[in-house]
């Protein structure tokens, strides 16, 4: 086992994490330069509305409640009374599976994935707002109920660290794309109304199914979706003859070919970019998370830091 934090996620490093856990809202109202904030992208919905009852107008009541059906049946005034939702469920989808267990420069994508997701259990606790998660690796997915307490985030960390530290590319694991969408058929199942959904992933395996799932899982709720990536996935070095691998094949390529750096920058970036017009379409916010970088940084820019 590689005791290097950049390789395998630490508990105590997840759960110092509460102290960074700032400078960012997943509230409706955001500072000016969040993502949340843009005229494109969606703003959550955050804390809405439960209809208590219907009772006579009274002096003062918001005469836009005023309930005009039963008051023409009654021939009475009648308010409709609404109390503000007391808390929201957040679900996290974590993905720690093989193909996560990659980096290039700082630290693996199944790391900075930990990191996120611990970032956002924690600020959700601070909201005093529920939080549960779906953990997911290529064999298994590890449910946690939403809750409002430290200990159910501390559950939460605990999943994901035991499926961190079990990712290694000489234990056999063998990549299974279909869990990314058997994690959203999850999730679901579970989210059904005004859900604060964050997916931390690199979205391998993504497909059609994969769209009419989020779609799905989107009418009803709010999904934000933090796409973790390594800068050699979008941009091959100029290193000469590399070898490359999957645990199971190897394949040999060229760096120094410009056409071949070409066409790779291309489609990442093509991929990208429909993933990106897709989940758009639906609202859906994006936060691109770089291996390279302060992952808390990278979030408090995209959801709310003020220059």
């Amino acid at each position: 086992m590689n005791d290097d934090p950049n390789v395998h996620a630490r508990l105590e490093d997840l759960v110092a994490m509460q102290h960074r856990a700032r400078g960012f809202s997943f509230l409706p109202r955001q500072p000016i330069h969040s993502l949340l904030a843009g005229r494109r992208a969606s703003r959550l919905r955050g804390r809405g509305l439960n209809f208590e009852e219907i009772r006579r107008y009274q002096a003062g009541d918001d005469i836009r409640q005023i309930d005009w059906k039963v008051t023409a049946r009654t021939r009475k005034t009648h308010s409709r009374v609404f109390t503000e939702e007391r808390e929201r469920t957040t679900l996290l989808l974590v993905d720690q599976r093989i193909t996560m267990f990659f980096g290039s420069v700082a630290r693996m994508k199944s790391v900075t994935a930990a990191q996120a997701a611990a970032l956002a259990a924690w600020r959700v606790l601070q909201q005093q707002d529920r939080v549960g998660a779906l953990v997911f690796n290529d064999s298994d997915i590890v449910e946690l109920r939403p809750h409002r307490s430290r200990a159910a985030v501390l559950r939460i960390l605990h999943a994901v660290v035991e499926q961190n530290r079990a990712l290694a590319v000489d234990r056999g694991l063998r990549s299974n794309p279909e869990m990314f969408n058997e994690a959203l058929r999850r999730c679901d199942r579970i989210a059904k109304h005004d859900c604060l959904v964050c997916i931390v992933s690199d979205a391998t395996g993504h497909d059609d199914e994969s769209r009419r799932l989020l779609t799905r899982i989107a009418q009803h709720n709010d999904v934000l979706f933090a796409f973790v990536f390594d800068p050699l996935e979008a941009d091959l070095p100029t290193a000469g003859s590399l070898v490359f691998g999957d645990g199971e094949e190897q394949l040999e390529i060229d760096t120094s070919s410009g056409s071949l750096r070409e066409s790779f920058r291309a489609d990442f970036a093509a991929t990208r970019a429909a993933g990106r017009e897709f989940l758009l379409q639906r609202e859906t916010p994006i936060i691109p998370l770089d291996t390279r970088d302060d992952v808390a940084d990278q979030v408090r820019r995209r959801l709310g830091a003020r220059r």
